[in-house]
């Protein structure tokens, strides 16, 4: 288990994942085909990410190699009037490489086989002191403020037609994360552990979940999709028992999805998704954010406060047009629920770490295949900027947040 840690430790070095997000701390599609339609694709069978989005989409989806990565551009800025420390602050890390991949091998025309890589993340903040407070920054803690998230997830798939159009499929979803906080110092007197709140370098944990799923083509121009993805239950952080809810717990959430294609002519198609985000069972990110403040438990007690995260549902449109033989363009549009809504006592003061506050995202992409029958493709997206705000109640005055985001990614498939 060592061993395991230090090589994904390495392998994470040069990576970030930990600000691939757009909906809370999930990305807004997974595979570039996905990312130009705004990520729906539940019922799509082109690509080798089924383990992220549908794993009986894998039976369909015959033998090939997705290797992809973004560019991805988050632009955060908190900031406070009318309290005890007052300005605004740009978070300083602002690119992040997000690599993915996926590979599917038939096995024989009913039964597939294969595995997809890639990363959740999102709450990735770097803000600098707040100048004219003598190195305090926005939270009252000395020097930089911020957290990074990183979680890779890993998930071998198997697929299998039931019937010569519908199929079923497992991933079993093998995760690793690390974490690690900052500038937190003057919540030691909420935190049941202080010596393990804020400060504490990285920490890292493994867990696991699943995810099963149903496509089915029930016409020759309609095709039909759903997928359900268990809680990822992981370690502790330990560095961190004093921040968390529940001892430094920290999960990915259940979270489920439907989706259907509509091929309305040789040229064009048409996908709709829909999408349920359960953050609320996370306690770490669902408590109520007043739960400390209100002395209902300590930070890093079980019912300490979170982030104050409301379960989101998330709209997925997209659409693909075969403009010639070798080219098709897509383009997308997905609308979120917001899941920090500002209304809980210091709700938004705590989501100064993580301000998860995207609805509205447009993306446009498209293949080029070559004449290998290989596969150029990109995508591009671009989630407009939202604020939210709140009253403070510890430094006083009013906290406002607010994110935009940009992410370009490019993607070469073989096909095997």
């Amino acid at each position: 288990m060592k061993l395991t840690r230090i090589a994904l430790g390495l392998a994470l070095a040069g990576l970030s994942f930990g600000a691939n997000a757009t909906n809370g701390y999930f990305s807004h599609g997974y595979g570039m085909k996905a990312k130009g339609m705004a990520g729906a694709s539940t019922a799509n069978t082109e690509d080798a990410f089924f383990g992220a989005n549908n794993p009986a989409a894998a039976a369909f989806a015959g033998n090939r190699l997705d290797l992809g990565v973004d560019l991805f551009s988050p632009i955060r800025e908190a900031s406070r009037s009318g309290g005890a420390i007052n300005g605004s602050v740009e978070s300083d890390s602002n690119y992040f490489l997000v690599p993915e991949f996926g590979y599917n091998h038939m096995v024989n025309n009913d039964l597939a086989l294969g595995v997809t890589v890639y990363g959740n993340g999102g709450m990735n903040t770097n803000y600098s002191p707040v100048p004219g407070y003598g190195g305090a920054n926005l939270l009252g803690g000395s020097g930089r403020l911020g957290v990074d998230l990183m979680q890779l997830i890993i998930a071998p798939t198997a697929a299998f037609k039931v019937a010569p159009n519908h199929s079923i499929g497992i991933s079993p979803l093998l995760g690793y994360q690390r974490f690690k906080a900052e500038g937190l110092q003057a919540f030691a007197p909420m935190s049941s552990d202080s010596a393990n709140l804020s400060n504490r370098g990285y920490d890292d944990a493994f867990g696991y979940g699943v995810r099963v799923g149903y496509l089915g083509k029930i016409t020759p121009t309609v095709t039909i999709g759903a997928a359900y993805a268990s809680k990822m239950n992981f370690e502790e952080f330990d560095k961190y028992r004093g921040l968390f809810a529940e001892q430094g717990d920290f999960d990915i959430p259940e979270n489920y999805n439907i989706g259907i294609s509509w091929q309305a002519n040789p040229a064009f198609r048409l996908a709709l998704d829909y999408q349920r985000i359960n953050f609320g069972d996370v306690k770490s990110v669902g408590n109520p954010s007043s739960n400390t403040l209100m002395a209902v438990g300590p930070l890093g007690a079980d019912n300490g406060s979170g982030f104050g995260w409301d379960n989101v549902d998330v709209w997925k449109l997209g659409a693909e047009y075969k403009y010639s033989q070798n080219l098709t363009l897509r383009a997308g549009y997905s609308r979120s629920d917001n899941p920090i809504n500002g209304t809980d006592m210091g709700e938004v003061m705590f989501n100064i770490l993580a301000p998860a506050v995207i609805k509205d995202t447009v993306t446009l992409g498209f293949t080029y295949t070559l004449a290998s029958g290989d596969e150029l493709t990109m995508a591009y997206m671009h989630a407009f900027k939202n604020d939210v705000s709140g009253a403070d109640p510890v430094f006083g005055g009013t906290d406002k947040i607010e994110m935009y985001q940009n992410a370009i990614g490019i993607q070469y498939s073989w096909k095997m």
